[in-house]
């Protein structure tokens, strides 16, 4: 269960694609939280919230031990919804998966049509439904690696499960968390969800071909983020038309091999 909404991980389905045309777990369910707290006091809350997020740190340095050990590059992708996750994941597996071998998990919380879309570009890619959770945690990723089987000196990319709230608490055991977000959505976005970018090593402004087209002000959202975290590295891009793709796939290769010396 989420310490932070309340969502249970009830129903959560690990699959192929391409296993079952629907997936036999899918539901139609309104995603409303049930937000009585049966405790008295705050601290009830404070305590339950502070031993899931323990429990799950366990496990992801569990997973980060291992991706260590086999010199697999991990990568987080976290967004909002419809920021342009898959499409990005897309475009960047078509153009690098014959330099580099690549696997995908892919988090949603109901259908296959992720795991589809990357499936039909012959890389190994595991869905994860999360049925009413609205994250991926350690454990999810842990059993989900144990049917990917990555080989060694691989990249894994987890696509997380659309949202800019929940993520943000919960380490997989990657070794970047990639935080995405649209010219469409608004330049204040960092500073509504402080958390999400503040935990992010990478953002990648996304749609940039429609600069044009919008009211929209990029250095204003840079300034935004940065002052979350002045930390982050940020790459313009449209998954699109490919516009600042290289600029990105320049950085993947730098790290891979940094990491690769790292873990020599």
């Amino acid at each position: 269960m989420c310490g932070v909404c309340g969502c249970g991980t009830d129903g959560v389905s690990i699959n192929k694609p391409h296993q079952h045309e629907e997936n036999e777990h899918q539901h139609n369910h309104d995603h409303d939280h049930d937000h009585h707290h049966h405790h008295h006091g705050d601290k009830m809350i404070i305590d339950l919230e502070r031993d899931i997020l323990s429990k799950n740190n366990v496990e992801a340095a569990r997973n980060r031990g291992y991706f260590e050990a086999k010199n697999i590059f991990t990568l987080n992708l976290v967004s909002s919804p419809g920021s342009g996750k898959t499409s990005i994941l897309e475009t960047t597996l078509k153009d690098l998966k014959e330099k580099f071998p690549f696997y995908v998990i892919e988090g949603d919380q109901q259908t296959l049509n992720d795991a589809n879309r990357i499936d039909a570009l012959n890389v190994p890619v595991i869905q994860v439904n999360t049925g009413k959770g609205c994250h991926l945690e350690s454990d999810m990723i842990y059993d989900a690696v144990k049917q990917l089987k990555p080989k060694d000196d691989s990249i894994l990319m987890i696509e997380n499960v659309g949202n800019l709230v929940c993520p943000s608490m919960f380490d997989l055991g990657e070794q970047k968390r990639v935080v995405i977000i649209s010219i469409t959505e608004g330049e204040d976005k960092p500073i509504k969800y402080p958390d999400m970018f503040h935990s992010a090593d990478i953002c990648i402004i996304n749609k940039i071909d429609l600069l044009p087209y919008l009211k929209f002000d990029l250095e204003a959202l840079k300034k935004y983020a940065l002052q979350v975290n002045h930390h982050l590295q940020f790459f313009e891009v449209s998954a699109t038309t490919g516009q600042g793709m290289d600029t990105w796939y320049k950085w993947l290769e730098t790290e891979l091999e940094r990491n690769k010396q790292k873990n020599s």
